[in-house]
């Protein structure tokens, strides 16, 4: 495995020595350091080329002290980085009660999940020092002895961040004189806050790679032999995220199987799957089934709703979202189940739990209601970037094209504050922000398709500046691209190699503006029908899935195929008049789900339209 591991490594260095975190992206300082440590770690030369090569740009990066709090704990569970410069990360957080200003539930999900466990890493601090051969002094441009690797602090002396580090200095002056009066309470419950999350239900903590990370070390140095059942259910479920090819070994950050398949069935059924097709069933009845009944971590901000929802893993029941929730719902109006009133019922049930995460800017979030404290950015342990989960555009668009299909009116006072959350949140230039996808491209086109659900004037200026800008981005070969950098510098937006997955967000956001017709639209139609491969699918090296911006982002093989189907699907459907296939005209707001109509078969209507339009020789037209 080991052997497979720095193969991995090795065939994606970068020309300059370097690794990047996304596809096409330039040398990051982390990925850098980690992966010329592992190599040392497993026996290279720091004098082989390729290491002094990964070397030197590490220097040139700054090295070490350049990089995030998360990776220099790693650095220190492993003795090449001195514990007393990471910022403390008290267990006691977990014994401050719902109603403080701060507690753990203030934070995302996701920090939670990751934190909980490295406070009680830091409270053991466990090293495994390496000898001295495989240590990194190398990557310490100024060397070690006598330098400070504390945090900077701010120039003005009244700043939050400031704060916070002094609150760090006197944390750490109590951890000198051993004055831990909660200590030893505040690990029992961090102890067993993070077991609750891991057992039945949960395919490991938060089911994502770096909280299941942290939680194995945790269970480590609390004393948890390896026989022991709860360790083995989460080193089982950690090593469940390994993928080990013929030629190659590497570890997803998690699964995605509700998204997929939701998704999945969306493109089908309105590219003219019947509803009642055993496929569409299958995956239907397997999205019911994978409804969360629990009460998870949400309630702490969202009492009041009844548990429903769907997470975005196999089993994550403590963590479901309203974006896979509103995704799964969108899929579950085009499907006929076989059982409709079991069906109705889960149907409402969820679409009120979706309603009831409104946030009091009018937008959503994502896994939890009205986090956005932003003063919790300058704690010293957040500079991964995502410790708050706020409202997003892309959500809020996604949640109002779910309204729109089951036929909610557009002056509900809820759609009303939607609105007015997506025209404050529209960026100067007409686009949106995408939290949760390669980025302006994902949020410009989510919110035009939710406008046009809603059954929004489409002509109304603000309106036609998104249409405008999403336009304007069209790469000269007909599609659109936009690169991860958009997070770091977004004067870049709207730039990058043609994708198939966003030329396919781009034209849907066009056809949902009524441009069937224009000279971009056509000519990213005939982008998408040119590019697809003799197999039906396209080839998309690039990553157009956002983690935490900035920092980690996800690759969705299926979007390369999905949503290119789904955007010749919406041409199809709009060119012969139509753009929501079902609607449940009696599921507006506070009545019950009504029956489930047919769709209409669109499959030779699709052939009939692409036929019409891609008439020129050597064009794949149907």
């Amino acid at each position: 495995m080991q052997e497979k591991c720095i193969k991995h490594i090795r065939r994606r260095q970068l020309a300059d020595g370097g690794w990047n975190i996304y596809h096409g992206g330039p040398s990051e300082i982390n990925a850098c350091v980690k992966a010329y440590f592992a190599m040392k770690l497993a026996g290279h030369s720091p004098q082989a080329p390729w290491m002094c090569e990964a070397r030197a740009t590490i220097l040139r990066l700054g090295g070490i002290p350049r990089c995030n709090t998360f990776s220099k704990l790693y650095f220190a569970l492993m003795g090449v980085f001195p514990w007393k410069y990471l910022p403390s990360i008290p267990a006691e957080m977990v014994l401050f009660p719902d109603w403080a200003y701060f507690n753990i539930y203030q934070m995302s999900s996701w920090s939670r999940a990751m934190l909980i466990p490295l406070s009680i890493i830091n409270h053991f601090k466990p090293t495994r020092t390496p000898p001295p051969a495989k240590q990194l002094h190398e990557l310490y441009p100024c060397g070690t002895e006598g330098m400070d690797f504390s945090l900077p602090r701010s120039e003005r002396f009244f700043t939050w961040r400031n704060f916070f580090l002094r609150c760090d200095t006197m944390l750490k002056w109590f951890e000198t004189v051993g004055f831990r009066p909660l200590r030893e309470r505040a690990l029992k419950q961090a102890e067993a806050w993070m077991v609750e999350r891991m057992g039945e239900g949960s395919d490991g903590l938060a089911a994502i790679f770096p909280a299941m990370l942290n939680g194995l070390i945790a269970l480590e140095v609390l004393g948890y032999e390896e026989d022991h059942p709860v360790f083995q259910k989460a080193k089982a479920d950690f090593e469940d995220l390994f993928v080990d090819d013929p030629e190659d070994f590497r570890i997803a950050p998690c699964f995605s199987p509700v998204w997929d398949t939701a998704i999945n069935a969306i493109a089908l059924a309105e590219s003219g799957l019947d509803p009642a097709h055993p496929a569409l069933r299958k995956a239907g009845e397997w999205l019911y089934s994978k409804e969360v009944r629990l009460r998870g971590d949400w309630i702490k901000q969202n009492p009041e709703a009844e548990a429903s929802g769907w997470a975005f893993e196999y089993n994550n029941v403590y963590y479901p979202d309203t974006d896979d929730t509103a995704m799964v719902l969108m899929a579950l109006r085009l499907i006929s189940p076989e059982n409709p009133e079991a069906a109705d019922a889960a149907f409402k049930r969820a679409l009120d739990w979706q309603m009831s995460f409104q946030c009091r800017d009018g937008g959503w979030a994502a896994f939890d209601k009205d986090v956005m404290k932003g003063w919790l950015e300058d704690v010293p342990f957040a500079d991964h970037n995502a410790i708050l989960d706020p409202s997003c555009s892309d959500l809020t668009g996604r949640t109002l094209e779910l309204l729109g299909y089951l036929g909610w009116d557009k002056r509900d006072r809820r759609v009303v504050r939607a609105l007015t959350h997506l025209r404050k949140t529209q960026c100067d230039d007409g686009s949106w922000y995408g939290r949760w996808g390669v980025n302006y491209i994902y949020g410009t086109w989510q919110v035009l398709r939710g406008l046009k659900a809603i059954d929004y004037d489409m002509t109304e200026p603000w309106v036609r500046r998104g249409h405008d800008w999403l336009a304007s981005c069209q790469n000269e070969d007909g599609g659109w691209g936009e690169n991860c950098n958009t997070y770091d510098d977004p004067t870049l937006k709207g730039r990058g190699p043609s994708t198939a997955s966003q030329t396919a967000w781009a034209l849907m956001g066009l056809c949902a503006c009524g441009d069937l017709d224009s000279a971009g639209v056509q000519r990213g139609l005939r982008y998408l029908v040119d590019t697809q491969n003799a197999d039906g699918s396209w080839t998309e090296d690039e990553i157009t899935g956002t983690g935490f911006p900035k920092v980690f982002y996800l690759k969705y093989d299926m979007y390369r195929n999905n949503f290119p189907l789904l955007a010749l699907a919406t041409y199809a459907n709009m060119r012969g008049g139509i753009f929501r296939p079902t609607q449940h005209a009696d599921l507006k707001a506070d009545s019950r789900l009504g029956v489930y109509p047919r769709l209409m078969n669109l499959a030779p209507q699709l052939k009939e339209v692409f036929s019409g339009v891609f008439n020129t020789a050597g064009t794949r037209a149907s």
